[in-house]
């Protein structure tokens, strides 16, 4: 979910990454979002014209040293070094109360690790949220900003993920930053 009102200096663009090309959208304020590699780049940029219509598409470079600073850790994380990207704000407007909550606490996951949905519900203050915070992972505007990729059903179980490629994809992320189900990296790798 995007504001419903932008910063005339709000803009969005697509750059490379060791994935695929990544889509991000900035505001004077932050991250508006970020969109995970689609097929290719041109279904990207399309995927990124739908999701901010009102918004035009510039070159990287335009978008200022903040975004510019963003785009890299984002590549770097991408490139599997362990960045936690805390230092890239976020655009919250028009994001529901409940999922601002979610999305902090995803936040606080290091690169390598993972949590369940029920530890984010527990965390929330109830166990029985753990739907809900699947849902509020759903609609997540900032991928992998906020890493809903380090998120996973009981058991390990990959749970849903809403990228190109879907529970694929959010494997190949979790191998790039060389996390297990459980939250430990093994310390014997294949």
């Amino acid at each position: 979910m995007q504001p419903s009102t932008h910063p005339s200096d709000a803009a969005w663009t697509v750059f490379p990454t060791a994935i695929g090309p990544v889509g991000l959208a900035w505001s004077g304020a932050g991250l508006l979002g970020a969109q995970l590699p689609e097929a290719d780049e041109a279904a990207t940029r399309a995927r990124m014209a739908r999701r901010y219509p009102a918004l035009p598409q510039v070159e990287a470079t335009r978008l200022g040293s903040a975004a510019a600073q963003a785009m890299e850790g984002i590549a770097a994380l991408m490139a599997g070094e362990p960045r936690d990207l805390l230092e890239i704000p976020l655009d919250l407007r028009g994001v529901p109360e409940f999922n601002q909550r979610v999305y902090a606490l995803a936040r606080r996951i290091l690169p390598g690790q993972t949590r369940t949905y029920g530890d984010l519900a527990l965390e929330l203050g109830d166990k029985a949220l753990a739907r809900a915070v699947g849902q509020a992972l759903g609609h997540n505007p900032f991928a992998p900003v906020v890493p809903c990729h380090r998120i996973l059903g009981a058991a390990g179980w990959s749970g849903g993920f809403s990228a190109h490629g879907g529970a694929l994809t959010k494997m190949r992320m979790l191998t790039i930053e060389g996390a297990c189900p459980g939250g430990t990296p093994s310390l014997f790798p294949y």
